[in-house]
Order: C-alpha cells, then structure tokens, then sequence
C-alpha cells in the first residue's frame, strides 16, 4: 500500500530491474524520507517480512550484494525487499542505527527481527527463510 502511495504522490519508490538478467526485480528504492516513513508506517499494519537494504553506491560489498538481492526478491514473493541508500537518507539509517554497510535489517510490523552485518548472502537467506510468513496450505 505505502509503495503504491508513495507511487501516487511524486514517485519516491522506484522499482528496481536487474539490467542482466531475466528475471524481474522488486526492489523498492526509496529517495524521499517522507515517501519511506509513508510506507514503513503502512508496514506495520501487515505481518508481511520487509528486508531493508541499507547500502552505499560506492560500496563494493553493496554492490556485490546487489544481484542476490535482486534474486532473492524474485525467490521470495512473499517478502518486501527495500533499498535504502545510507548518503541520500542518511537519516533513515541513522534510526536504524546503521554504522557498515551493508546492512540488511529485517522488520516485522515495524519491529526488528533480525539484522546481518556486510555481505553475507548465505546468512541472509538463512534468515530471510526463517522470518518470512509461509503461505499455509490446506492438508
């Protein structure tokens, strides 16, 4: 909801695609504060898991990061996958107490869950699985 707010009121989200690949991204890239606030209150109305990338576009870890994230968002539908750049919303990451990046800080309604410290796609994974909310299916 807030990601199609967000689109509604000037674009602050953006959609990100991965040029090389085939696969389609839904990274949520956030350039406004008040566009992130917008949608992080929104989130917490849902039991959905919101990982939120914390990075640097002169980071090489970030950047190496970069194709995972993009991956895991088509793996997981069922997970928001947000990026957040640590110079352009420098106070956003100052909430989330960011100091290296990257950062992935995973979120429920509102609340951390969980946090991974630089890159580390299999730890992420590992806890992207077990955080995110599993479709029931009948037996």
């Amino acid at each position: 909801m807030g990601a199609f707010l967000s689109s509604w009121f000037g674009g602050g989200a953006d959609t990100d695609s991965s040029e090389s690949s085939s696969e389609t991204s839904s990274v949520i890239v956030f350039h406004s504060s008040n566009r992130w606030q917008l949608h992080f209150n929104d989130s917490k109305n849902i039991p959905k898991l919101m990982m939120v990338d914390f990075s640097a576009s002169w980071c090489p870890p970030c950047k190496l990061m970069e194709p995972v994230i993009n991956a895991m968002s088509s793996k997981y539908a069922d997970v928001e996958f947000i990026k957040i750049d640590v110079d352009e919303l420098s106070n956003v990451a100052q909430e989330f107490g960011v100091q290296a990046m990257p950062t992935f800080v995973l979120l429920k309604q509102g609340k951390e869950v969980d946090r991974v410290v630089g890159a580390m796609k299999d730890e992420l994974e590992k806890k992207v699985e077990k955080h995110r909310v599993k479709p029931k299916f009948a037996a």
